[in-house]
This record gives C-alpha cells, structure tokens and sequence, in this order.
C-alpha cells in the first residue's frame, strides 16, 4: 500500500469526510485476524490482499482461546446427514436447512485443508485422527489439538500461511473505525492507528472481527470483542440478523476473573458431571444442548445452588493429560480438578445473529463482505452446535475466497 495525497469528495459517506491522505489496496481489505480473516486472505492468492489487526497477530482473537476443537463428520461410523440433522436440531427452529448441509458436507474436505496447511490434529495410537464428544452430537466428531488446544493451533497455522503467502500483506496495530461508501458501494475503509486517520481505499471489504461477548460482564471472550464488525456494518447500511441470540456457555470457571476461563464441554464428553456444592445432580443431561444445559445452571443458581463440573471419578489424576490449558487455569485459581470440584456458571460465548450474508459471504451493501462470527450465515440458528464454529470460519472463509476470484 502506497501513501497518497489525493483526496476525497464524493458522495456518500465519503463526502462528510473532508480531506484525508488515502492508501490504496491493491485489492480487497480484510479487517481481523482470526481465523476466519487470516484463512480467507491465504485463500484468495495470488490476489493480493491487506490484511489490518489492531493488535499482533495471535492476540486478542476468540479463535485462540477456542478449547472444544473442529466438529466434522470424519469418522467411519459418521457421517455429514447427520452431522446436520444435530447441528439443526441443536438450532431450535432457526437454522437455514440447506446452509446446514452444505457446511456439514464440506466439514471432511476442511479438515483435509486444515491438515495440509499444517494442523496438528491429536490422534490415536493407530494414527488416525482423534474423535471427541460434546453436547448434542449424536457421534464422536470433535477433533482437537493438545486437548484443550485447537483453537491456539489452528490459529497458529493461519497465521503461518498468511505470512509466508506472498500476496498477504498484513498491517498491525491498525483499527477500522468506518467502511466507507459511495453511490457504488463500498469505497474503503477509515483507519487509525499510531498516526493520524487515514483512508485505506477499495472496493472490497471483508469483515472478519469476531463476536461481542465482551461486552457482556460475565464472559469467556476477550474484552477486546465487542461487536466491531456489527457496528461498521450497520453504519454502512448493512442488513443484520438475530442479534439477540448470544450462547452462553454452560461451564465458565467462577473464581472472580474477567474474562472468565473456560472449561470446555469435551471436558463432559469424557464424563464429567454437572452438580450442586452438595453433590447433587444440577442437570439431568450434562450432554444436552448448551442452551439447555444454562438454564439448567441458571436455575439452579437462582434457588441457591452453588453449581460445579466434577471431573474426580471419570478423570482424576488424568485430567492434566487430556485437558492440560483448563487444568493449568484452575491450578491458577488454587483448584486442582482431579481432587477438587470445579465452580462454573453460564457466560456470555458466542454470538449467532451478525451481520446477514449470502452462501459466499456478500453483505446487502456492494463490497462488503463477512465471514466468521460476526456473520449470520444461518447455520447456528438459536443456539450454536458445539465445535461447529470453527468448522464454519473454516469452509466459509473459503467460499468467500472463491467468490472473491471469480
């Protein structure tokens, strides 16, 4: 991107602007570096493409903190009919039936990608991936890396692939304030960062910033996603949908930090049990649904009950094996989960309206592009299957990339 002194004065928002020094991309601007941003820049090439993060790469992205893995029907007894019918089932009615199958039917051919860019998924003793289970999925499909440490390593691989794509340009420390418009669409992007505002100009803009789960006081997200890509979109004359519908996580660790640590649900897939202080069941299917399974909770802490995850009896001495990020989080709080009960409470997670896209991404506004969690493809509905997240950023990022090509 080059530095230029021209300036703007055309209609639209572009207009109230007066002037600013403008950079021109070469071609479309991605604004996140989750995954969902970084995999759709690595897809496009050799277009080229800017990538800008207000933070370094890695950081500051839900994507790294994601612990439950990549739902996909790989296994031999699975397959992608019914990875849908749970994922439709899970999203009470409000699912897009036909964007359902189509992403479970693409989820093995991601994890071939993934794999191929350099995922170290776990595996077994015979060397074949590692199948999980977590709520609401009628099979084990959840695969995982270092246990509790998929989303750290499927962030590392799309932050390696960007770096080494040469037609990846990557500009840190660099904050979009506006999307830009004219009477053709969008025109670019308002950024700051450590100088004055600038105008980032194209005619393509992706957003990929993840959810708003920080605005919520209690919350598993980092503080740092707090609906970004929703307000650009909205202030850009975007369509959103289902803004309303937040997930909120059944198990956060409740001991006095913000953000909350999350113990994840393949933590209950391995048989951990949901009780009160006392011990007494809190739930009747620790395995069902999340909307289900907080309610439950929430109920529970409204009649008083202290609510806990009990790993003792299933687990023990071998939780640090299986789940070595969530036990390490609880030694820092003074617990230790093969002994100990676990305090958790519902917390704000996931957001499953966004802003509404199309199969490949386009918003109602020409140019404007989403992908990720601050997107509303249809495939969550009400409550979001387990796992299926990154399954999404990952096949949607891709489609978008097509699109974008062509």
């Amino acid at each position: 991107m080059a530095p230029s002194s021209s300036t703007l004065s055309t209609p639209g928002t572009l207009g109230t602007l007066g002037t600013l020094e403008i950079t021109y991309a070469e071609g479309p601007v991605v604004v996140g570096a989750g995954l969902a941003g970084l995999l759709a820049a690595t897809a496009l090439s050799p277009f080229p493409v800017t990538v800008i993060s207000p933070a370094p790469l890695g950081v500051d992205t839900s994507t790294g903190w994601a612990q439950g893995g990549i739902a996909a029907a790989v296994g031999p007894d699975d397959d992608p009919a019914l990875h849908a019918e749970d994922t439709l089932r899970a999203g009470a009615g409000l699912c897009d039936p036909e964007v359902v199958r189509s992403v479970t039917d693409a989820g093995p051919e991601a994890i071939s990608w993934l794999l191929a860019l350099g995922a170290r998924l776990d595996r077994g003793p015979d060397g074949a991936l590692a199948l999980g289970l977590e709520g609401a999925h009628c099979r084990r499909r959840v695969l995982h890396a270092a246990g509790d440490g998929s989303g750290a390593e499927l962030l590392r691989v799309a932050v390696a692939a960007a770096r080494r794509t040469p037609s990846v340009t990557v500009v840190e420390g660099v904050r979009a304030v506006r999307v830009l418009t004219d009477a053709h669409g969008v025109a670019g992007v308002l950024a700051e960062g450590a100088g004055p505002r600038r105008v980032v100009a194209t005619r393509s803009v992706i957003l990929a910033t993840g959810g708003l789960g920080g605005l919520y006081a209690h919350t598993t997200n980092p503080l740092a996603s707090r609906g970004q890509g929703l307000a650009l979109a909205v202030r850009a004359g975007a369509v959103v949908r289902d803004v309303e519908l937040v997930q909120f996580h059944p198990t956060a660790l409740d001991v006095g930090l913000d953000p909350m640590p999350l113990v994840s649900e393949a933590v209950r897939g391995e048989g951990a049990t949901l009780v009160t202080a006392s011990g007494a069941p809190a739930v009747t299917d620790p395995l069902a649904a999340r909307d289900v399974v907080a309610h439950a909770l929430w109920a529970a802490r409204q009649a008083g009950h202290a609510t806990c995850l009990d790993a003792r009896a299933t687990l023990g001495p071998r939780f640090g094996d299986h789940f070595p990020a969530i036990e390490s989080a609880c030694r820092a709080a003074g617990l230790d989960p093969s002994v100990d009960l676990l305090p958790v409470r519902p917390a704000a997670h996931y957001a499953m309206g966004g802003v509404l896209v199309d199969a490949a991404g386009r918003t109602t506004v020409p140019g404007l592009w989403a992908v990720g969690e601050c997107a509303s493809t249809g495939l969550h509905g009400a409550n979001r299957l387990a796992s299926n997240s990154l399954l999404e950023a990952t096949v949607c990022s891709r489609r978008l990339a097509a699109t974008l090509r062509d």
